[in-house]
């Protein structure tokens, strides 16, 4: 099909990178057009179809994204910060848009993403679920509603594998809270407590990071007030979850101008 999205997909054999292969095979609107792994992957070279389960790819495993783009103008990322931010720096050279669920960005690493975004589009968000997406605006205005009576922790937990914490989701959520009572981020923000801390005050918002076995990702934000405590809990079953959120982006973003753009861009909110 001549317009068919070329796709990239970096990391591609890692837990999400092959969820994210699958899923753009499966769309009639896609075709993958390239794969990368890091430098030291044994694997380099080979066809990565057997490697995927589909003999009927003919794609060798890239180290690198100037090398294994092929024919893509997008590609979706999720690999580690440092791998990020060099396919990055390759995609800029390329022309190529870029679809980022890295986590465990910093400061210097987002602004190295905004410098990019003035010469391609870029979506780059901590979560590609749409339920954790509407998930920030739910929390958003349950905290404007609730108004600041109401003490705000954050617990999220995930597999024993994931190298960040706490998770950029759970971070994403307490800069929304903050923000919804206009309050700094970063100094409202509280990632452990431990012996005589005192009294909990008003404004701080505590973030629990849990790690064990394969938990994909749970996310839940408690509004504890007087008399009362409200829930709202994010479980996420499947990677695919990630996957599918991550590729319906790439859809989105595929011929759209230099920019940095948002999950929120591509979806319609009411609220």
């Amino acid at each position: 099909m001549a317009d068919q999205i070329k796709v990239a997909v970096c990391g591609a054999l890692g837990r999400m990178g092959q969820r994210v292969v699958d899923t753009v095979l499966s769309r009639r609107d896609m075709v993958l057009a390239g794969a990368v792994e890091r430098p030291d992957c044994p694997l380099l070279g080979q066809n990565i179809g057997p490697l995927v389960g589909n003999g009927s790819l003919n794609i060798n495993l890239a180290e690198n994204l100037t090398e294994g783009a092929g024919e893509a103008s997008i590609y979706i990322d999720f690999t580690s910060v440092d791998s990020s931010m060099s396919y990055l720096d390759e995609a800029v050279k390329l022309g190529l848009a870029a679809v980022i669920g890295t986590t465990g960005l910093n400061n210097e690493h987002e602004m190295r993403l905004k410098e990019a975004a003035k010469h391609i589009p870029i979506i780059w968000a901590p979560n590609m679920s749409i339920g954790v997406n509407a998930m920030y605006k739910l929390a958003a205005a349950m905290t404007r509603m609730l108004g600041p009576e109401y003490d705000i922790e954050i617990v999220e937990a995930h597999h024993r594998h994931k190298k960040d914490a706490p998770s950029g989701t759970a971070l994403r959520l307490q800069e929304t809270v903050a923000k919804a009572r206009n309050l700094s981020p970063e100094k409202t923000l509280v990632t452990g407590r431990a012996g005589q801390v005192g009294a909990r005050t008003r404004d701080e918002v505590g973030v629990l990071a849990l790690r064990g076995g394969d938990i994909v990702g749970d996310h839940t934000i408690y509004f504890c007030g007087p008399g009362e405590r409200m829930e709202l809990t994010h479980r996420a079953q499947t990677r695919d979850t990630f996957a599918q959120g991550a590729v319906r982006a790439a859809a989105w973003l595929a011929g759209k101008e230099p920019g940095l753009y948002s999950i929120d861009d591509t979806i319609s909110f009411d609220m």
